[in-house]
């Protein structure tokens, strides 16, 4: 019951095309065992996304009254943007503070920052250069939470020149409250 062709094969070219049949088959179970592992894997991240998300989600659920009560101090605190001259006080009160920690203030620069619909900002650019303990007090003291500044860009080196000595370009801004209060 053999088909006419595969009668009219030798030997040789008998095994050559199961060899070549069994190569094909075991080909095509690898690729189709590869494709649906990676299937499997995709699956598995996935879920582990989706998994994280959730237990993020239920985080903040549990924290809600935490961030509802963050969300109403800066409402209440969060200071108002008058004019543009507030960039001017801004550099005054980031010199100030290096003053008090004997830090060399260089190449002061003022602007006006972008604005969001949750923020206003102002900025300040300045360079430092001091050793670095008193340059840590000066970040601690520059950027607390009721005051609303933050260091946006920091770079720090130490300097070729001085080795005890730090190098730093900073760009400091203030967060005022937004124009239009976000719904």
């Amino acid at each position: 019951m053999m088909p006419a062709w595969y009668q009219r094969m030798s030997r040789r070219e008998r095994l050559l095309a199961w060899i070549v049949a069994g190569t094909a088959f075991a080909l095509i179970n690898l690729w189709m065992l590869s494709w649906i592992f990676g299937a499997l894997g995709a699956a598995e991240r996935d879920l582990a996304a989706h998994r994280g998300t959730m237990a993020a989600q239920s985080l903040y659920v549990k924290e809600r009254d935490t961030w509802t009560k963050r969300e109403e101090w800066i409402r209440q605190h969060q200071p108002v943007l008058k004019d543009p001259a507030e960039a001017s006080a801004l550099l005054d009160r980031i010199k100030e503070v290096a003053g008090k920690y004997n830090i060399l203030v260089e190449n002061p620069a003022i602007g006006s920052g972008e604005t969001t619909p949750y923020h206003q900002t102002v900025f300040a650019s300045i360079e430092t250069k001091s050793p670095w303990p008193p340059l840590v007090h000066f970040l601690y003291d520059v950027q607390r939470p009721e005051a609303f500044i933050v260091f946006e860009n920091v770079n720090l080196a130490i300097d070729g020149s001085d080795p005890t000595m730090m190098r730093g370009k900073f760009k400091i801004a203030r967060w005022f409250a937004p124009a239009q209060k976000p719904k």
